[in-house]
């Protein structure tokens, strides 16, 4: 905002509807204003039908939830991108049952046009529904039945410009988490015929890029292992192998669930046990460990209480390390004592113990940086363990790396149980798996190596919302001349 809009005043007339500053700002009217001279339509003449979901309760995880084989997909917000296609690769999945009962009002089909309606951030991020698919969504999107599949994507485009997004967010209405409603939805003005092939072919270049820097990713676990000499077996599932016997000697205390000893994880321990480089269970390597807090949604009593940025297993990325650059991050008050005790210094690792889903198993790592300590005071919720290992045995990345991998072939996922629709890890058995530990110096190469990869892919997602911004930029120059 410039020193000459902070201040300004509006006709009572105007501020019939509305009252907040933000909506009256002199620029954003006037950027209303240029494009509703440019057409009469809403977005209201183009939906012949809109409705919104649900999210039922993940602690009847069994009565609403399955996996990918037999459900049908439940979209989130986060698979809605702002290039108008869906991001399916993460996804939950809900039964039959519940997509055709509970949630009937909210069935997605091809064609569909999805818009984010609540939460912070970015509003009014549109997506299509691609040919052939079928799902459902929650409370926080909207799905819209148009025309065609034509009309859907010709909005899509045009809602996620961002000069429609400011007049998307100047109609949404409440503090901490904005919403529109469907009224305001409806009376977003839209321009026709502006011709979006520059922003299409923008697209096919921007997912070559993201194309190639996902290959890039996916080559990381490749490299990892190959360079431990570790081959992962192949699966099995033929009906011998899900029979089996343990010798009664073999049962680990507390552990009598058959994930923990079928054929998959006896061969992928034995594939581990078999690289050519030492090997430690994990507690031999780590030298201290500590459990996390929630602590107090407000307490004023500072010289007992300190605020900090309580991370939670949603932080947690499965192809990444923490993103707490985001507008879901919590804030809360915790007991200083209990600080102390957590100790959070660079280098420690935080292990999510408790959370995951029916398709994401819990176990997930990250790696607490420099750079993460120095932008908040940090804390970690009761779902998280942290540990710090000696680092003339392992260093740290590597270690963070590795478990990452370990968690990708799914390891990790035998070492778990699963009580009201939340995945706990069993520590004591993520204690006792094996690391393999080649000297330090294989160490840091490997290390060295991996974070060049991720230096080579955070530049290919640069470059890639790079041509997309351009091509987006010259559009609505062109809208607006």
């Amino acid at each position: 905002m410039t020193a000459a809009n902070k201040g300004f005043y509006v006709q009572s007339i105007d501020t019939e509807y509305r009252l907040e500053p933000a909506y009256h700002l002199p620029e954003i009217v006037a950027l209303e204003q240029k494009i509703q001279s440019k057409s009469s339509k809403k977005l209201k003449h183009y939906i012949k039908s809109v409705a919104s979901g649900a999210t039922p309760s993940v602690q009847e995880e069994t009565k609403y939830y399955t996996d990918n084989i037999n459900g049908i997909p439940f979209l989130r917000v986060q698979n809605l991108q702002p290039n108008g296609s869906l991001y399916l690769d993460d996804l939950k999945y809900i039964n039959l049952d519940t997509h055709n009962s509970y949630l009937k009002r909210s069935q997605v089909s091809e064609g569909d046009l999805l818009v984010k309606i609540t939460g912070v951030g970015r509003m009014a991020i549109a997506s299509v529904a691609p040919a052939g698919f079928v799902g459902n969504t929650n409370q926080h999107m909207v799905v819209i039945k148009t025309n065609s599949l034509e009309e859907s994507t010709y909005l899509a485009n045009y809602l996620n410009l961002d000069i429609i997004e400011r007049l998307a967010s100047r109609r949404a209405t409440g503090g901490t988490r904005p919403a529109l409603d469907y009224q305001a939805l409806k009376s977003i003005p839209i321009i026709e015929n502006i011709d979006f092939s520059i922003l299409n072919h923008a697209y096919t270049l921007k997912l070559q890029k993201e194309s190639e820097a996902q290959a890039l990713l996916q080559s990381i676990d490749t490299y990892i292992l190959d360079q431990l000499g570790i081959t992962i077996p192949e699966q099995r599932n033929d009906i011998e192998d899900r029979m089996f016997y343990v010798e009664f000697d073999e049962l680990e205390t507390a552990r009598f669930d058959p994930s923990f000893y079928n054929v998959n994880t006896k061969n992928l321990k034995n594939a581990i046990l078999s690289s050519p480089f030492n090997k430690s269970t994990l507690k031999n390597l780590l030298i201290h460990s500590s459990a996390g807090d929630w602590g107090q949604e407000f307490n004023n009593d500072t010289h007992t209480y300190e605020e900090c940025l309580v991370i939670r297993a949603t932080e947690f990325k499965n192809n990444g390390n923490l993103d707490l650059d985001n507008n879901r991050v919590k804030f809360r008050y915790i007991n200083k004592d209990k600080l102390k005790k957590m100790d959070l210094q660079p280098f420690d690792l935080l292990i999510e113990k408790s959370g995951g889903s029916i398709d994401q198993p819990v176990g997930r790592v990250a790696l607490i940086t420099n750079e993460i300590l120095q932008r908040n005071t940090l804390a970690f919720s009761n779902f998280i363990q942290k540990i710090r290992v000696d680092g003339n045995l392992v260093l740290p990345e590597f270690l963070f790396y590795y478990l990452k991998v370990m968690h990708n072939v799914k390891l990790t996922e035998s070492m778990q149980s699963q009580t009201n629709g939340i995945r706990n890890l069993i520590m004591g058995s993520f204690y006792n798996q094996h690391v393999v530990l080649p000297s330090i110096d294989i160490q840091r190469n490997i290390v060295n190596h991996v974070n060049m990869m991720h230096s080579q892919i955070n530049a290919l997602k640069s470059e890639a919302q790079s041509i997309l911004d351009d091509a987006k930029a010259q559009i609505e120059k062109m809208i607006l001349a």
